[in-house]
């Protein structure tokens, strides 16, 4: 999944220094890092993965801006299935 997620990411332009997955010092996790993004975001495997393919935008369409695990988070929040009220 790592591998995939930095193909996506080099797809979307980014260099590894820019923006790639590597492994996470804590089992099952990995970290989404680099130099467009404030600071590191872990998580696990999937999500990060997820979050490449679904919430990473291109480096173009980013521009000089850079990611925060902020709003990788609040993507996150608002993707989820919300509960449906039980009657």
């Amino acid at each position: 999944m790592i591998e995939e997620a930095n193909r996506i990411l080099r797809e979307k332009g980014y260099s590894e220094a820019q923006l790639g997955v590597h492994v996470a010092p804590l089992r099952g996790r990995v970290l989404l890092k680099g130099s467009k993004i404030v600071s590191p975001f872990s998580d696990g495997e999937e999500v990060v993965s997820r979050l490449v393919h679904e919430c990473v935008p291109t480096l173009a369409e980013l521009g000089r801006r850079r990611l925060t695990p902020h709003e990788l988070r609040d993507f996150l929040a608002s993707a989820e299935p919300r509960p449906r009220d039980v009657d």
